[in-house]
């Protein structure tokens, strides 16, 4: 890396770019042209010249020179939020002052106040971003403080961002897991809430290519072999619309283009449905250029539903109410006359700008660089709204209470007696009885959603009518925090887990306290906290809980306990306590497992050098699917799926504990999946899947569980299976049965 000394105009002057180095000016300056309507072309090739020259000698993980990272980041800038000449300045030196010898006063010497507070403010909010830790809470709440001062410094954070997705496959799979997963958590909702529509939907796109591999190859491929019939049947769809719109002196744009990855994936799950039964894959956009208005909008509108039957519960208007980013579109689903729902989009081109761009377009359109917008003044307030707002346990729960409302859309149910309540988008059962009351919610034991009896769990709609029946005791259940998204339900859940915890830390205490004097071993609480820093716990209580859940075994702790009390050592001071025997406690849970992990990765079904492993019983691996290791604490690994949410947990808490597993080639073994099956009941049925798991594809089954209703039959069908090829055999087999509608793994 060159030294860059206090000369730096004088070294700016002097550097000469190389031929890829200027091949790469040109096109950002053509690009910078094109996208912005000013363009200082002296300040972004002086700070192109200092980019190049402080990441002299320095490559990326791909073995690529450092500076094309930068450059990347300011052609987004330049491209795709199209903000202005000092942002792309900015993006080019974003990674200097923390990388490099340059300081922000010869930033601010060179390039001018504007550029060097840019700089700053990407610098300090990059340590908050690289931790998703809910401990750095107040960090982020400056973080968002700093947004309100100036939305370009987060630009250029998703930007950075979005080219290090791009280019993630150069990393070690633990890495990418991690980065894809806080990626999806933290960045994606963010680019949501900000109106970075188009962004958000990459950013997913690229962490669902990471997390779940399969899954997301099988949907590209569905969509290759669809894309004929698919532009086949829009251009037959949009014939009489465009022909009408011509009529009418209509100037306007259509576009027609297949839904992002990560949502059709999200359906699929949602709906419990074959990549066949979606079909709503594709939206319409038409765009209506300038000097059409907003009434505009409305003429095609009507101009639609004239030719196509429209459902009324798939009619949004936001351009008479906009989202809180400003958004604003008509929306409509309508049916052609072969049955199919094609969703319409209906907007102005300024109103396409804001829905993809955001935040970032409501910059672009402020009348002068010290004028003001509305939509950007309304966004800042939001920011500050958050701020305000008093939240119980900030310091732990403001970054998941802040990621619940980014996404946050509503939806309108009623009570049995016609009272209307909002909810967020997302909200089950559960979330409407802790609605109505704390005490409905803590007793519910059934719902009915219009009339139908449906499990506490279920998703709501908007126009649902929702009855809770309750029970005379107590009825929470801790699995039940995956089903909500409302702030009242989530904390009392919280709480009684955190009940619950308690509970089960008091019994791994009891077995330690039963344990400790069968062996006649006595030790203070004082003594026994520093026992359980060596084992890596914060404090006793986690211990006891790991005791208690079966997680951490008692023997352990007896050994090492009764071993420190034999050499009297327990009583030393602070120093001793950290050296005594912690290098041999680390091996213990950590270091054999990790030894194989860093030299290539551990094999499952292969040579294991002694540790011992397991599949975790939450996702029930099986060869073939992306897998990942997690190593516990007394040094077994547990296997688990890349895409379980367990998973996901453990790569944002404990990622030091996460280790890279691969199948072995040849394996040997039945392990547990399970399909579910939904077809029209009828006799016979059941016999039939049973006599093709067996006779025809040879395959044990565990179990089944099967139910019926109005006609239609649902089993579960839990089997034994040698790897995901075996799996997927059997549910193109089962999918040939008469009367079967839909089969597909069950998770």
């Amino acid at each position: 890396m060159a030294k860059v000394d206090t000369d730096i105009r004088e070294q700016i002057d002097e550097f000469k770019l190389d031929k890829q180095q200027q091949t790469e000016l040109t096109d950002l300056l053509n690009l910078c042209h094109d996208s912005l309507d000013e363009v200082d072309d002296n300040l972004i090739t002086r700070a192109f010249k200092l980019c190049c020259l402080s990441h002299e000698g320095v490559n990326r993980a791909s073995g690529e020179p450092y500076y094309l990272h930068p450059v990347e980041v300011a052609k987004i800038m330049a491209g795709d939020f199209n903000i202005d000449d000092e942002s792309v300045t900015a993006a080019l030196l974003h990674d200097t002052v923390e990388d490099t010898s340059v300081t922000l006063e010869q930033a601010e010497e060179v390039f001018g106040p504007i550029v060097k507070n840019l700089i700053d403010g990407v610098t300090k909010i990059s340590g908050v971003f690289e931790s998703r830790d809910t401990k750095q809470a107040e960090t982020f709440m400056k973080l968002i403080l700093s947004m309100a001062e100036d939305i370009r410094v987060v630009l250029i954070k998703f930007a950075d961002r979005l080219h290090n997705m791009r280019t993630i496959s150069a990393l070690p799979r633990q890495k990418q897991l991690k980065k894809a997963t806080e990626t999806m958590e933290l960045y994606a909702p963010l680019a949501h809430r900000f109106g970075l529509f188009k962004i958000k939907n990459e950013f997913e796109d690229l962490c669902f290519k990471v997390i779940d591999p399969n899954s997301f190859k099988f949907i590209v491929r569905k969509l290759r072999e669809k894309r004929d019939a698919r532009e086949e049947f829009i251009e037959k769809f949009m014939d009489p619309i465009q022909n009408e719109l011509k009529a009418q002196n209509f100037k306007f744009e259509i576009k027609g283009r297949p839904k992002h990855i990560y949502s059709i994936y999200r359906k699929m799950q949602r709906q419990q449905k074959p990549f066949e039964e979606i079909y709503d894959l594709f939206a319409i956009r038409i765009i209506l250029e300038n000097p059409h208005q907003k009434e505009d909008c409305w003429r095609v509108y009507s101009i639609i539903t004239d030719k196509y039957t429209p459902i009324p519960k798939r009619f949004r208007d936001f351009i008479s109410v906009p989202k809180a980013n400003g958004y604003q579109s008509l929306h409509t689903t309508v049916i052609t006359k072969q049955g199919r729902k094609v969703e319409v989009q209906i907007r102005t081109r300024k109103m396409d700008d804001i829905a993809e761009h955001g935040v970032a377009a409501h910059w672009k359109y402020k009348e002068g660089k010290s004028g003001g917008s509305e939509e950007l003044d309304k966004f800042v307030h939001w920011v500050r709204d958050v701020l305000d707002s008093p939240r119980p346990d900030a310091a732990t729960e403001f970054v998941k209470d802040f990621q619940l409302n980014l996404y946050q859309d509503e939806i309108y149910v009623f009570t049995p007696q016609g009272e209307l309540k909002t909810l967020p988008k997302g909200a089950s059962c559960i979330d409407f009885a802790f609605e109505i009351h704390s005490e409905i919610g803590e007793r519910a034991v059934a719902a009915k959603v219009n009339g139908k009896m449906v499990p506490l769990r279920q998703k709501l709609h908007s126009g649902d009518q929702v009855e809770i029946i309750t029970g005379n005791k107590i009825n929470l259940n801790a699995d039940w925090i995956e089903d909500v998204v409302t702030h009242k339900a989530k904390a009392r859940l919280r709480q009684f887990i955190k009940q619950k915890e308690v509970k089960v830390a008091e019994e791994g205490r009891e077995l330690w306290e039963k344990k400790a004097a069968k062996g006649k071993i006595e030790i203070t609480d004082q003594d026994l906290m520093k026992v359980a820093h060596r084992f890596k716990f914060e404090n006793t209580q986690e211990m006891f809980y790991e005791i208690g859940a079966g997680a951490f075994d008692v023997q352990d702790l007896y050994k090492v306990v009764k071993e420190l009390k034999s050499k009297g050592r327990i009583e030393s001071d602070e120093q001793d306590d950290k050296a005594i025997d912690e290098d041999k406690i680390q091996e213990k849970y950590i270091s054999t497992a990790r030894a194989v992990g860093d030299t290539k990765a551990l094999l499952v079904e292969g040579e294991l050098s002694g540790v011992k492993y397991s599949y975790a019983n939450c996702c029930n691996p099986i060869p073939g699917d992306e897998v990942i290791g997690f190593i516990s604490r007394d040094g077994d690994v547990k296997v688990h799926r890349s895409n379980c949410k367990n998973a996901h947990h453990l790569i944002r808490t404990d990622s030091e504990r996460i280790i890279d597993v691969s199948w072995a080639k040849n394996i040997d073994s039945q392990f547990l999946g399970a399909v579910r099956v939904i077809g029209e009941d009828r006799v016979g049925l059941v016999n039939d899947i049973t006599e093709v798991l067996s006779k025809s594809l040879k395959t044990n089954m565990k179990s089944i569980n099967v139910s019926s209703e109005g006609g239609m039959f649902e089993g579960i069908l839990t089997i034994y299976v040698s790897d995901l090829k075996h799996l997927e055999e059997i549910i193109n087999r089962l999918e040939r049965i008469e009367g079967v509608k839909n089969v597909m793994r069950y998770e």
